[in-house]
């Protein structure tokens, strides 16, 4: 039993596909709108997906720095004689390193996500000319991709 919303929102739609077969162009024309708003909503999804890898890779690099900084710390203590506060640090250690595979896992989603968005753009077949804005997103999306990698690569070895 449907509302009387729900028999308005059909009649709607039965009136606008019987439109559209009446006027084969409109249907062209409201795909071709469809298709180009999806591609502008996937670019600004694209875009935040690159800021989002940009802020992971900075937290990513400042945890590695203080990582470092209590590696650095516990073998101080350690060589100091200071074996209860050398193990306390390398525990906070540890908890970094936890933090970090987990952000790493993050990013690596990000990385998913950003890939999906691209191959759903690449589908779309955008027929856009390359501006210097272009260029510039495309370059942006070729260091994050490079960035990426490199900290993989890093991860595993």
């Amino acid at each position: 039993m449907g509302t009387w919303f729900d028999d308005l929102e059909a009649r709607l739609n039965q009136q606008l596909e019987a439109f559209l077969q009446a006027n084969p162009a409109q249907q062209t024309r409201l795909e071709q709108q469809e298709a180009q708003e999806r591609q502008e909503q996937l670019g600004r999804t694209r875009l935040q997906l690159q800021q989002q890898a940009q802020q992971q890779r900075q937290a990513l690099l400042e945890l590695a720095g203080e990582i470092r900084q209590w590696q650095q710390r516990s073998t101080k203590a350690r060589q100091a004689g200071a074996a209860d506060l050398a193990s306390r640090a390398e525990a906070h250690v540890a908890q970094l390193m936890l933090q970090g595979r987990q952000r790493w896992q993050e990013l690596a989603e990000l990385g998913a996500r950003f890939a999906r968005v691209e191959a759903e753009l690449e589908q779309l077949g955008s027929n856009r000319t390359s501006t210097g804005r272009d260029l510039e997103s495309e370059w942006a999306a070729f260091e994050a991709e490079q960035e990426l990698e490199r900290l993989r690569r890093r991860q595993q070895g």
